[in-house]
């Protein structure tokens, strides 16, 4: 079986994943402004396409360039409209890699956001190399709740962020070959690539997991 690249982009049934660019910074500005996004996750204060591409450059770039992995659009197969992001993040707080993801209003309630985050979560896994991801989450989002349960991810605290005073869900998953994440999107190998290894080992992540 052919592997998953490192840099994609990633396909499943019905999605295209893609790292984000400053071209996607219009899309950006809608997601952040969302009433979704704003009830769920919070206001980021972008309010233009500007600051959405500074948004961008400051909050994605600079993971992606340290650990190769960060926020990713996510698109339909069949039209490519932009619906959503999904992503690994290291946030300051968290001693585990986070799954995070967000779409459009639109577009809950069709399984999209499972299919999204199963892919990154196996990517992690598989092509990535993570030992383990967390998840946070909204007390009131019983939506995403059920997203993380699905792939497999286990409730197992209550959290606060540095300087945000909500209480937040936490959720774990150790990152091996029975977990259902498997069972959604399969099994794909990738060799590994002795310069990745470094990069890997700062976000505790296991570079000689063999699949």
């Amino acid at each position: 079986m052919s592997g998953d690249s490192y840099e994609g982009p990633w396909r499943t049934d019905r999605l295209i994943i893609r790292r984000q660019t400053l071209e996607d910074a219009e899309f950006q500005l809608e997601l952040l402004n969302s009433p979704g996004w704003l009830e769920n996750i919070g206001d980021r204060n972008v309010h233009t396409v500007a600051e959405a591409e500074e948004y961008i450059r400051t909050k994605v770039f600079p993971q992606l360039e340290e650990i190769g992995v960060s926020n990713n659009v996510v698109l339909l197969e069949e039209t490519g409209e932009k619906i959503g992001v999904c992503g690994i993040y290291c946030r300051p707080g968290l001693d585990v890699p986070d799954l995070g993801f967000a779409l459009l209003g639109e577009y809950w309630g069709q399984g999209y956001a499972k299919e999204a985050a199963a892919k990154i979560a196996q990517l992690a896994r598989t092509t990535w190399k993570f030992r383990e991801l967390s998840a946070i989450t909204t007390k009131s989002n019983i939506g995403s709740q059920k997203v993380l349960e699905h792939l497999g991810f286990i409730h197992t605290k209550d959290v606060n962020l540095p300087d945000d005073p909500e209480t937040l869900r936490y959720y774990h998953i150790v990152l091996d070959r029975d977990k259902e994440l498997d069972k959604i999107v399969g099994i794909i190998d990738l060799p590994e690539d002795s310069d990745l290894k470094e990069k890997l080992k700062k976000r505790r992540v296991d570079p000689n997991i063999k699949d």
